[in-house]
C-alpha cells in the first residue's frame, strides 16, 4: 500500500541547519562530552561528523558547541544553551509534524480521501469521536435520510440527517466523510436488548473513572476508538479487556465534509 512519509528539517534563511541525524549528533556530544565518541557511538568518521558540525555552524546565527580545555573533568565539548534552545524547538516541530503526517496516513493510496482529510486539517471541534468513513449506502424519503458508513472494514454504523442537509452537503455513495460522535452520547454495556440503534462491539482498552463519572475507550478490531462518557455505576460492571458494546443513536451522528 502507498503511504505518505516526510522527513522534518529546520531551516535558516534557505540553508539546511537541523534534521533528525544532526539533532541524534548533537544529543550524543551532549551526551558524552566529545565529538570524537559521539562519533563512534553513531557510526561516522569523525570527519564526517566534524564536517556536519561545521555546515551546521555556518548557518547557525549563534555557536552551537563550547570547548573546555583541561580542568577536573579534563575537558571536552559541551553544547550551548542556544544549541539546547534548537534541539527543544526541533523536538516540538517534529512532534507536530509526525502527527501531521500521521493524520494523512489515513488516506492510503485514496487523493480523494487525502482531500477530505486536507480540508478538515485547521478545523478542530471538542467532540472526542471524530473518524473518517466511506459512505456505503443512502437511504432517503422528503425529511430524512440515513446515511450507511463503514469505518475501514468491519465498523458500519448509521447516520440519520435531514435530507435537505444531505443535499446543501452533496453526500453522496462512495464519498470520505467524517462522523462525529460526542462521547456523552454513547454508552458502552455488555449486554444488549435488541433496541439500541448502533451498536459497535469491541474491547474495553482503558477505564479511567473519579467521583464524578466515567470515562471508557472500546476498541474494535479495525482500530476503532470509541470514547464514551459513562456514570459511575454503569461503568462498575466494566473492566478492561472485556468484551463490550457502544451504543449510541443514529440521531447522535454528526457528518463533517
Amino acid at each position: 500500500m502507498i503511504e505518505l512519509d516526510g522527513r522534518f528539517w529546520l531551516n535558516i534563511n534557505g540553508k539546511p541547519f537541523l534534521g533528525g541525524g544532526r539533532v541524534e549528533l548533537l544529543k550524543k556530544i551532549d551526551q558524552i562530552g566529545s565529538i570524537h565518541s559521539a562519533s563512534k557511538a553513531m557510526k561516522m568518521s569523525y570527519k564526517a561528523a566534524w564536517d556536519t558540525l561545521k555546515q551546521m555552524g555556518e548557518v547557525s546565527p549563534q555557536p552551537l558547541l563550547e570547548k573546555h580545555i583541561g580542568g577536573k573533568g579534563g575537558g571536552g565539548t559541551t553544547l550551548t544553551l542556544y544549541a539546547k534552545e534548537m534541539l527543544a524547538t526541533f523536538e516540538k516541530f517534529d512532534k507536530l509534524h509526525n502527527e501531521f503526517i500521521d493524520r494523512f496516513k489515513e488516506a492510503g493510496d485514496n487523493p480523494a480521501k487525502l482531500q477530505t482529510i486536507l480540508n478538515r486539517t485547521f478545523l478542530t471541534t471538542s467532540a472526542r469521536n471524530q473518524f473518517l468513513c466511506d459512505v456505503v449506502a443512502i437511504e432517503s424519503n422528503d425529511i430524512s435520510s440515513k446515511i450507511k458508513l463503514a469505518f475501514k472494514e468491519k465498523t458500519i454504523f448509521v447516520s440519520t440527517i435531514t435530507t435537505k442537509s444531505l443535499q446543501n452537503m452533496g453526500i453522496h455513495e462512495g464519498q470520505n466523510i467524517y462522523a462525529i460522535i460526542k462521547a456523552n452520547d454513547i454508552k458502552i454495556t455488555n449486554s444488549l436488548n435488541g433496541n439500541e440503534g448502533n451498536a459497535i462491539k469491541g474491547k474495553i482498552s482503558y477505564i479511567n473513572q473519579n467521583e464524578n463519572g466515567s470515562e471508557v475507550g472500546l476498541k474494535t478490531d479495525d482500530d476503532f476508538m470509541l470514547v464514551a462518557l459513562n456514570n459511575t455505576n454503569e461503568a462498575s460492571s466494566l473492566s478492561v479487556g472485556m468484551e463490550a458494546y457502544g451504543v449510541f443513536g443514529s440521531e447522535n451522528i454528526l457528518i463533517g465534509i
